[in-house]
């Protein structure tokens, strides 16, 4: 009879150890092949972004109406229940942004969805026109207006650079116009002076000219970025002080950029926030990874505040319409939501620094001073490159 033998465990593929679990206790190499169907991929980029399993449901509640509970789980190394602080705040931050941005998006929808006809200075009055002769009406009228602002003694050279392209966008626009009607279409002025070809008219030749930065410390590519974004700045800012037809444009374009990087830009601040508890609480000799970790969490906390509060306004407009006592109900609770930010933010540094009322009254205001200052600066920098887009 022939001796039993026991059956060969399931050995790690990279290095050969036996296998113990989910994961190789020798080289750390997953069990899961790579090699699966696609659905299974999906399923586990979602779980990566998004943690959306059980932690979700012990994260959130606690992490909004516990202030600085989650902050002191971690730091008693319970943290598996959770989802990672840096997880949380950035996929809140993101969700939060992109409400942010449809709202205010939407406030320049809602003349659009409200059916009204656009204005006859704006160039979506062309799509309206319903013969030619009403197309050429609207385009000599925006002309005039258009040159009757490039005449103004004193007029900086890029606002003469953008008209003249406003006028350029004009002529297109009747012209696509006329086109869908079937009519002779508005011919180009062949008297134009150099450079007005291109949309500008009268204008120096420094507007003509590339904007041309020269730092000799810095690198050639990011001297050239710099010139193109200040020409970009210049360019929104003219169209803007024009108030011609690119005026919207303009503003739109800054907005988009304005709203691209302010994720980003807040991101820098999270490192700053830890810096200045690490400096207020010096004395109480903790890490700085420990003052990262109730910056991520203060800044989640904020970031799902914002989102919720984004979320409630989208409904009350909805609801407004039709049933306005939930609409003020609404409004009580955004109330409420707004003064619980401030008070969840002192209670948690109470419970996680551990200081008397007094200090941490006293810290709680420098600290939210310097941080309000620091933010109005961060936000101003993203506006400045928001004009730049």
């Amino acid at each position: 009879m022939n001796p039993l033998t026991p059956s060969p465990g399931l050995r790690c593929a990279n290095c050969g150890e036996e296998l113990k679990g989910e994961f190789c206790h020798g080289c750390g190499q997953s069990i899961k092949s790579v090699i699966r169907p696609v659905s299974h991929m999906l399923e586990d980029a979602g779980d990566l972004f998004f943690h959306m399993d059980e932690r979700i449901v012990h994260t959130l509640p606690p992490l909004y109406t516990k202030p600085g509970f989650l902050t002191l789980e971690y730091f008693s190394g319970r943290r598996v229940r959770y989802i990672a602080p840096f997880r949380l705040m950035f996929v809140f931050c993101l969700l939060a942004f992109f409400f942010v941005h449809l709202a205010f998006s939407d406030v320049n929808l809602e003349k659009a969805a409200s059916g009204e006809a656009p204005a006859r200075d704006d160039i979506a009055a062309f799509h309206a026109a319903a013969t030619a002769d009403e197309v050429h009406e609207l385009y000599q009228g925006q002309m005039d207006e258009l040159n009757a602002a490039r005449g103004a003694p004193g007029l900086p050279a890029p606002a003469v650079a953008a008209i003249g392209l406003s006028q350029d966008m004009v002529r297109e626009a009747a012209n696509r116009r006329l086109a869908e009607l079937k009519s002779e279409p508005i011919p180009a002025d062949t008297h134009a002076e150099p450079g007005e070809k291109h949309g500008y008219r009268h204008a120096s030749p420094w507007a003509l000219e590339p904007t041309v930065v020269d730092i000799a410390w810095l690198p050639d590519v990011v001297t050239r970025r710099l010139a193109v974004g200040l020409a970009h700045l210049k360019a929104n800012v003219a169209q803007i002080q024009d108030g011609g037809p690119q005026k919207g444009e303009a503003i739109r374009r800054i907005s988009e950029g304005f709203f691209s990087v302010l994720p980003q830009t807040l991101l820098v601040m999270i490192p700053v926030f830890a810096l200045i508890l690490k400096l207020f609480y010096v004395f109480k000799r903790r890490l700085y990874m420990e003052h990262i970790i109730v910056a991520l969490h203060s800044h989640a906390f904020l970031f799902i505040s914002l989102l919720g509060l984004m979320l409630l306004g989208f409904a009350k407009e909805g609801i407004r319409p039709h049933f306005s006592p939930a609409a003020t109900a609404i409004t009580l609770v955004q109330v409420a939501m707004w003064v619980w930010m401030p008070i969840y933010l002192l209670i948690m540094q109470k419970r996680v620094y551990r200081q008397g009322w007094p200090m941490t009254l006293l810290k709680y205001w420098l600290i939210g001073s310097i941080y309000f200052w620091l933010l109005i600066f961060v936000l101003c920098i993203a506006a400045i490159l928001g004009a730049a887009h």
